[in-house]
């Protein structure tokens, strides 16, 4: 197992920079909690960094008040020693006293000694100290890093493109009101309580897309806040050579890149139904007393105007009508007709003529 030797200048360039990536060590209790603090002081006893709170905690606390600690002006009178070490130390979520130590490949599960009995005794487990050996160097963490960074790039990409949609709906809004402002200056003060209807229609419908990007815009920014939380562990991890803790991070990290939440996230920005235009009812002028006189919103996509359509009680003159076709040998009798919703009219000749 190699060792490397930390010595004062080493450490004191660390301990005063202000991010997992910027300093060479943190304050490994914090770490248990995904924290990343910076270094403040050394522990000898229990070959730890701490950061100045977890140090000054370590001096009342009584399982650890007879420690060594070194503070910063002192720690190069010893060479620190950072081993790999392939110890377990998080606790099961399960079993709160357990640590995990084992993971199952079939149920792609991490669990303790009580989680393999109760939920995976056929199973073939790994036993984690057995496999994390050098996990730092491996090609799997290399990987998994390299997935990470690209899972946040899917994750920033959706996010760029949630803001252009917010920008969209705004203009499209800000279309919407200029049109119905316009419009409303040809009208006299009748329009004034209608006006209202139609804005808070609209209202409502850029409050509630709204929601629905803002959603995506929170699930995105938390999907990449877990990714560096990830990033930074696995660095930390590999750093302090803490491969039992590397390789439970390296498995959470598959999980987290296995996911479609990205995907599922994008899906709600593919909605056809975001864009709307004000379109004006043409009939207007006739029709000041019914309820959707001054106008509606429609989609974007769909801006043909509605073709009026005609009532028709009874077909008249039938024997005006020619629809007599070339294969034809005798005259057109007809015998029934019919009114499609595409305004067509479809009319039937007597079959035996």
């Amino acid at each position: 197992m190699a060792v490397s030797g930390r010595k004062l200048s080493d450490f004191q360039s660390s301990i005063s920079l202000g991010s997992a990536e910027d300093f060479d060590h943190s304050c490994q209790p914090c770490l248990t909690i995904g924290q990343h603090v910076g270094a403040h002081g050394f522990c000898v006893e229990c070959q730890e960094y701490l950061c100045k709170n977890c140090f000054e905690c370590h001096k009342r606390t009584k399982a650890s008040r007879n420690h060594q600690l070194l503070d910063k002006d002192n720690v190069g009178k010893h060479v620190i020693t950072n081993k790999d070490t392939e110890e377990c130390t998080e606790k099961c979520s399960v079993h709160k006293k357990e640590i995990i130590k084992f993971f199952c490949p079939t149920h792609k599960a991490l669990g303790c000694n009580d989680c393999v009995i109760l939920d995976h005794r056929t199973c073939k487990i790994d036993y984690i100290p057995d496999k994390c050996a050098d996990i730092g160097d491996s090609k799997e963490h290399m990987d998994i890093m390299k997935k990470l960074k690209e899972k946040m790039k899917e994750a920033e990409d959706v996010l760029k493109k949630a803001e252009v949609r917010v920008k969209e709906m705004d203009k499209c809004h800000a279309d919407i009101i200029k049109d119905i402002l316009i419009f409303r200056k040809e009208l006299n003060e009748r329009l004034d309580q209608l006006q209202l209807d139609i804005q808070n229609v609209d209202d409502k419908k850029k409050s509630n897309d709204k929601k629905i990007i803002q959603k995506v815009i929170n699930e995105c920014a938390s999907i990449s806040t877990e990714i560096k939380k990830l990033q930074s562990s696995l660095q930390a991890n590999k750093n302090e050579r803490q491969n039992g803790q590397l390789y439970i991070n390296i498995k959470r990290a598959e999980c987290k890149i296995k996911s479609d939440e990205v995907k599922k996230a994008a899906e709600h920005l593919a909605k056809p139904d975001m864009q709307y235009t004000f379109k004006r009812n043409t009939d207007f002028e006739n029709m000041l007393s019914k309820h959707d006189t001054f106008g509606k919103l429609s989609l974007s996509s769909s801006l043909v105007s509605p073709v009026k359509k005609n009532i028709f009680d009874t077909l008249t003159h039938k024997e005006d009508m020619n629809i007599r076709t070339k294969s034809d040998k005798y005259g057109c009798i007809i015998r029934g007709c019919a009114v499609l919703s595409s305004n067509k009219l479809v009319l039937a000749d007597n079959p035996e003529a």
